[in-house]
């Protein structure tokens, strides 16, 4: 189901919207939702769409997101489509609706990159009507499992989590690396009730040597990060990290048809309706 997400360059499984979202989950999202004629449902952080370009038309269709050039997409396209999608900029912690005004609301891969994610739950609840459907899912960034045939790709790995707890400390972002397992007591605390929980492996296995843009894709998203941090300690962490992935890629190659790298991590979804 994955494609392109990478464990090694990131404290986050990032690109969920744009690579892991398939016609399998669009109808997990449709089922778990059970949307019907005229109800208006949220999706928070919305990206560009795609969900509200999947759900059923009878749907009134809302979506937010903090970032204006995907909801520019996701205009576009429903456009194209002749679709009436209503997306509006907002932050997830601070949703622009009155109480109780969905009778569903969703968000899938968000609140892993939102500060004090507690707080958008307790804004989903709220704007969600009383027994109104809620489904959010997110990945255990915690704990991950990682294996590579070359040893230089075990200590890449390695000094990856180094640096990225070190960028997370300099940068505090405030996140929540384990907020999929953690979602069951938030939402409990936040007035949803959980009717159920659903897991979603995901899995990227490499076997014969990557090609040079994996390994260019991997220096520039570690040298973006290296941008962000100050302090010459997180820097030099930063640039060892660097110079193991030159390692990795060399040894890597050198591997050819021998060479095998699997990553795994899981998503956590909870389905639940908001609390009379």
């Amino acid at each position: 189901m994955t494609r392109d997400i990478d464990l090694l360059t990131s404290p986050a499984l990032t690109h969920l919207r744009d690579r892991w979202w398939d016609a399998a989950f669009t109808a997990f999202v449709r089922d778990t939702l059970q949307p019907q004629p005229g109800e208006r449902v949220l999706e928070v952080g919305c990206g560009a769409g795609i969900a509200g370009l999947m759900l059923d038309r009878p749907v009134r269709y809302f979506g937010i997101d903090v970032d204006r050039a995907r909801l520019h997409q996701a205009r576009s396209a429903a456009h194209d489509r002749e679709l009436a999608l209503g997306l509006a900029a907002a932050d997830a912690r601070r949703l622009p609706f009155a109480g109780a005004a969905f009778d569903a609301t969703f968000a899938v891969g968000v609140l892993q990159h939102v500060p004090q994610a507690a707080r958008a739950i307790e804004e989903i609840a709220r704007v969600t009507r009383p027994d109104g459907r809620v489904l959010l899912v997110e990945p255990d960034n915690a704990h991950r499992y990682w294996f590579s045939s070359v040893e230089s790709g075990m200590h890449a790995f390695d000094l990856s989590r180094r640096f990225f707890a070190a960028h997370a400390r300099e940068t505090g972002d405030g996140l929540d690396r384990a907020l999929g397992p953690h979602l069951p007591s938030l939402c409990r605390v936040s007035g949803i009730d959980a009717i159920g929980i659903h897991l979603f492996p995901v899995a990227v296995t490499r076997l014969g040597a990557p090609v040079p843009t994996v390994w260019q894709a991997r220096r520039g998203a570690i040298t973006r990060s290296l941008d962000e941090v100050a302090t010459e300690a997180s820097r030099a962490l930063g640039r060892d990290l660097l110079e193991a992935i030159d390692r990795y890629a060399d040894e890597g190659s050198a591997a050819g048809a021998a060479f095998t790298e699997i990553q795994h991590t899981m998503l956590f979804a909870i389905v639940g309706h908001r609390r009379p």
